[in-house]
């Protein structure tokens, strides 16, 4: 089975894997993945920003990445997502499985499903993230002795600018605990392909207008986080799914 992870900000590689570029070419776009080699030969790495942090939110082509997992026969993916601290879920320096999403970005294109050649489909978003493999990295969490909160509710925003005070505010009232700018977006193209998907965010500040001040934890607390996910990560994509839901969802 192949599996891979997506990382983002503070996440350009795999801890202690050799990997090398591999270029796919889609009908998007062609997109650079790092396969794992050695005994890690199944695993692939994407870097949704770029290796140097160059490409902004609004302009990741998503649909090529995860179009990309889809050709290499990618079935399970750790997506790992830097947010921002909305209610106290998840804190800054914390992480915690996603289970729902809130998008309002605009002018993205977020579907494959787009009419004539490329067809219409109407793709169920009641449970967006791999029950299975959440459960997995749960578990694998305990086991680590890390806290990790069991579900929480992502807001996707446009970025690359931050949000204002009153737009959090209004996000709280929504329900979200924490946001991001990209998320929204690559999980419904997964859940599209068909790909399991398990989100994890790990909060790096809090929100606008939250605190005082935003509160950005250090480079050494993000690369401690990044080693402790992609820890979890490397533990759980190659067990075997079990019963998931996933399997009633796909389009």
């Amino acid at each position: 089975m192949k599996a891979a992870i997506l990382g983002g900000t503070g996440i350009y590689s795999i801890e202690g894997i050799e990997t090398v570029d591999q270029n796919v070419e889609t009908e998007y776009g062609s997109v650079i993945v790092k396969k794992g080699t050695g005994k890690w030969n199944d695993l692939y790495f994407i870097s949704r920003h770029g290796s140097d942090h160059s490409i902004p939110p609004h302009k990741i082509n998503y649909r090529a990445n995860i179009r990309a997992l889809s050709i290499l026969g990618i079935e399970r993916v750790f997506a790992i997502y830097a947010v921002g601290s909305i209610s106290n879920l998840v804190l800054p320096g914390r992480f915690g499985l996603v289970s729902q999403f809130i998008d309002v970005t605009q002018g993205r294109i977020n579907t494959f499903y787009e009419g004539g050649k490329s067809g219409l489909k109407h793709t169920p978003m009641d449970e967006p993230y791999c029950r299975d493999l959440g459960s997995k990295i749960l578990l694998s969490a305990k086991k680590r002795g890390l806290s990790l909160a069991e579900s929480g509710t992502y807001i996707c925003t446009n970025g690359p600018r931050f949000e204002t005070p009153a737009e959090i505010k209004m996000y709280k009232l929504f329900g979200a605990d924490y946001v991001g700018m990209t998320g929204a977006t690559e999980t419904a193209l997964a859940r599209e392909a068909g790909i399991h998907l398990a989100a994890v965010s790990y909060s790096i500040n809090w929100a606008a207008g939250i605190k005082d001040d935003l509160e950005f934890i250090s480079d050494k607390e993000i690369a401690e986080t990044k080693n402790k996910l992609t820890a979890i990560a490397l533990e759980v994509l190659f067990d075997m799914p079990g019963d998931c839901m996933c399997n009633q969802h796909q389009s």
